[in-house]
């Protein structure tokens, strides 16, 4: 497939145009886009990658043996079969477990990014094919990146959306912030993705003209490029996971020093009485001071108290990012930020008081479009049964275990099945000698993927999934002005289909081919989504071509909404007239609901509780495990841009000269890094942007083992999740606390193994 015409297509990290020309598929981003993602370069090196799966391949002990518990998983052959026989199997061995066990004896995971496009959504597929065709699945709820937010936002204040998404804008920051204090930073790493697609990289120009301004950013956490340059920031390193101890320190100094918004506690809050009393220790006979947070923190008391004071009278903005909460007891300092924002009185107001995510995502900081778009329907799902969806290991080891979760006891269902479609949970699940052992248990892994990820090699069933250029689809996102017909720009890879087109052909074989595809195809579905987008745009008198129109252009622009400030502006403005949908109407800064459930890794209010994940003796540094740079998880590690930061094949880990020195690590030597539950090995870069105490090695490195026979063995590529915990974050969110973890660096001598992680394993090419 080769054009001359420069085609329209988007991805997580940017829209673009491209065309294929002799030496493959050229890219260019789109033209309104001030700050371009250099992620947009791993994907034309993706497209005809050794790493991709190439035709339907089934597990050789599943073939011959069937369905059943086996730890071979992930160190067994493949078969490679013709397509229909692979989907008669699957299809013959999903109609068995529904008529055995029943839709609640399959857990549809498919957790995962996938494509941009609104239609071949892979996890919107999934869901659909498995409540039109099976009647419903055990699902996930949450996500790994805001599990603990994602509970205890609306007990508090209101939902991620609300909070996260609808609340203060980048152009708010640009034109009335004076100070931002951001915990956890606001990597523009983590801004340049949004899920649906993203026309305009914003951030760093809004921070840019933030700081000419005047505005000063404070970074606070172990890593100071978590705000950019053009921020001007100062940067406070911090003992990892203490975030909370130093909120409470300086809401101490603002009550002791009468410097809070006595007014705005009183009308716009719930609790306060409560929390007063925990910072001022009535109960423990601790109070909360910065002498106090000073030992916990690793900063400075006076400097705790004069933060303190820069923090009032001026338009001050708290910002916590999804990182904090990705740890132990990560509840407490999203709830912490909150009430240290609400002791300042400035919430609601334009470039002011507390935004929980913000540069999380391409969306946070942004008005949403006044257009719907488009979205598959999934159907209804009869299964109640449910799981917080970093509790999978959990679920596969101890079926029938009871858990807490949100106030209620739930008990883990009993998973026959387990299909994933457009996600990798090798990449983002912690403990992964543990996952290994969960996959195990199961009677069938079923898995559509377009590369060879250590998730398709646990597999029983490999369908090779097309790549989102090897289709056609429409990019869109509530929070972008432009929707994108993404064009098909390559043929499919080897004998690869759409998700779409596998269901179909499934549901046929189960007799419910009409529920999935209510008789229409790609383009059909394609038509029927754009079409509420086209209506709404008639509507107000916009531009509103019909479908053809759409199909043939470069991108159709959509209004955004007024900058109203969400629900937090109205509420400032009446308290009375747009009250919260909280218990008292109110942000809660103490919580009798949370607290009449009676968890002592959550109480009633935000509290410091001391994390166990903490440095000692076998293991005294931080790792800590953030997204990477160079790619969106672990999509299309073996891309350009990702390959380009790795050093002799293997993932860079970041280390203090300090502490390099005092293990004889220099630069660029392999290390290996190691705790308890595992080992990997990296590359060492020397950097004093990485603060002493601490090792940073981000996630995404596709996991390799040395030998998949051991229990526990060697990752030779640095997959860090291999050494993080699998343990939630409280008994009220059961979040994933993959963020942080204490392990030991040493410079590893010994023979370096080969890194295997792209190389497809090797079929047998004939059926036993």
């Amino acid at each position: 497939m080769t054009t001359t015409a420069w085609l329209p297509h988007s991805s997580h990290w940017g829209a673009f145009s491209a065309r294929m020309g002799a030496a493959g598929l050229e890219l260019r981003p789109h033209p309104a886009d001030p700050d371009p993602s250099a992620l947009l370069h791993n994907m034309p090196t993706a497209l005809n990658h050794r790493a991709r799966v190439a035709q339907p391949m089934v597990r050789r002990g599943w073939l011959e043996r069937g369905p059943g518990p086996d730890a071979r998983r992930g160190r067994d052959e493949f078969v490679a079969l013709p397509w229909d026989r692979a989907l008669d199997l699957l299809g013959a061995e999903l109609a068995r477990v529904r008529d055995q066990h029943g839709p609640g004896a399959v857990f549809g995971g498919s957790y995962g990014w996938s494509s941009a496009g609104r239609f071949h959504h892979a996890q919107s597929q999934v869901h659909r094919f498995l409540n039109t065709v099976l009647g419903g699945y055990v699902r996930s709820v949450n996500s790994y990146s805001a599990g603990a937010s994602g509970v205890i936002l609306p007990r508090i204040v209101g939902t991620m959306e609300d909070v996260a998404r609808r609340n203060v804008t980048w152009e708010a920051v640009a034109q009335h912030s004076e100070i931002v204090l951001a915990f956890g930073g606001m990597a523009l790493k983590n801004s340049a993705v949004a899920s649906g697609g993203i026309s305009r990289h914003v951030e760093r120009g809004a921070m840019d003209q933030a700081a000419r301004r005047g505005c000063q950013f404070i970074c606070i956490g172990p890593l100071r490029d978590d705000l950019p340059e053009e921020a001007r920031a100062e940067w406070w390193p911090i003992r990892p996971n203490t975030d909370t101890a130093l909120m409470l320190a300086l809401a101490h100094t603002l009550l002791a020093e009468s410097l809070h918004d006595e007014a705005f506690l009183a009308t716009h809050t719930a609790g306060w009485p409560v929390l007063r009393g925990y910072l001022l220790g009535e109960a423990d006979g601790q109070p909360k001071h910065a002498e106090w947070a000073a030992p916990i923190t690793g900063i400075d008391a006076t400097r705790i108290r004069d933060l303190a004071r820069r923090l009032t009278g001026r338009r001050s903005l708290i910002t916590v990012a999804h990182s904090l909460q990705r740890a132990e007891f990560g509840e407490q300092p999203v709830w912490m930020g909150l009430a240290l924002a609400a002791m300042l009185g400035q919430i609601g107001l334009p470039g002011g008081g507390y935004h929980y995510a913000l540069g999380a995502l391409g969306h946070t900081g942004r008005r949403s479009v006044a257009v719907p778009i488009a979205a598959l329907p999934q159907g209804s799902n009869a299964v109640r049964a449910f799981i917080p969806v970093a509790r999978i290991a959990d679920m596969l080891l101890h079926p029938a275990e009871g858990y807490d979760y949100d106030g209620r006891s739930y008990a883990y269902p009993d998973i026959r099945t387990v299909y994933w479609a457009g996600g990798n949970p090798f990449h983002h699940h912690q403990d992964l000698n543990r996952l290994r052992r969960a996959f195990a248990r199961v009677d069938t892994l079923v898995v559509h993927e377009s590369a060879w990820t250590a998730t398709a090699r646990h597999a029983d069933i490999v369908l090779p999934a097309t790549l989102t250029m090897e289709r056609e689809d429409i990019g869109g996102a509530p929070t972008d002005p432009v929707l994108i017909p993404m064009r098909r720009l390559a043929e499919p890879f080897g004998q690869a289909r759409d998700d779409f087109a596998i269901f179909a052909a499934l549901a046929a074989r189960l007799g419910r081919e009409h529920a999935f595809t209510e008789s229409r195809d790609v383009r059909g579905w394609l038509r029927h989504l754009y079409e509420p987008t086209r209506a709404a745009l008639a509507e107000r008198g916009l531009p509103a071509p019909d479908f053809d129109g759409f199909w043939n252009g470069p991108g159709l622009d959509l209004p955004f909404a007024p900058d109203d400030g969400g629900i937090l502006r109205r509420f400032r403005d009446d308290p009375a007239g747009q009250a919260l949908h909280t218990p008292s109407g109110r942000i809660e800064l103490a919580s009798e609901v949370i607290a009449g459930f009676g968890y002592a890794d959550c109480p009633g209010h935000p509290a410091w509780i001391a994390p166990r994940d903490v440095p000692h003796a076998a293991a005294p540094l931080h790792l800590v495990a953030n997204q990477p740079a160079t790619r969106l998880h672990s999509q299309l590690d073996f891309g350009a841009t990702s390959q380009a930061a790795k050093r002799r094949g293997r993932e860079a880990m970041r280390i203090h000269p300090d502490d390099a020195a005092a293990r004889g690590i220099a630069d660029r030597d392999v290390v290996r890094l190691f705790n308890a539950r595992g080992a990997c090995l990296a590359t060492a870069t020397l950097s004093d942007a990485v603060m002493q105490g601490v090792v940073h090695l981000p996630t995404g490195a596709w996991y390799d083992p040395e030998d998949p026979a051991q229990d526990a063995p060697l990752c030779v590529h640095g997959n860090p999740n291999v050494l993080t915990r699998d343990v939630g974050t409280s008994s009220l969110a059961q979040g994933c606390t993959g963020q942080l973890t204490a392990v030991e660096v040493e410079r590893f001598t010994g023979n370096l193994p080969p890194v295997r992680a792209f190389d497809p394993p090797l079929p047998i090419l004939a059926a036993v």
